[in-house]
């Protein structure tokens, strides 16, 4: 759970819109620190092979399908999203990863 300005927010939904995406293959949301809200919405992207987006297409994605709270102020795009071997993801390696 994000903890935006008192706002709970969850990172599923956002991934959810985020994987609709045709240039994303693999997404993952985040925490990360922010001075005037406490925490901000930080987004790990995986592109499909091939694919080319920038940072401002997929906060434009986002906005134009979620409330304006929903956007991620940092995008980072990576080759691979890390997993343990449950298959689960390692959402704390990529939050300091995002700091």
């Amino acid at each position: 759970m994000i903890v935006r300005g008192g706002e709970n927010i969850s990172p599923g939904e956002i991934e959810d819109v985020l994987l609709l995406h045709p240039a994303i293959l693999d997404a993952a949301i985040v925490a990360v620190p922010d001075e005037y809200w406490g925490e901000a919405i930080g987004a790990a992207i995986v592109l499909r092979q091939g694919q080319s987006v920038k940072e401002e297409d997929i906060q434009d994605w986002v906005r134009a399908r979620l409330r304006s709270s929903r956007v991620p102020s940092v995008v980072r795009f990576r080759a691979a999203l890390p997993y343990n071997d449950m298959g689960k993801l390692l959402r704390r390696v990529i939050r300091g990863e995002m700091i």
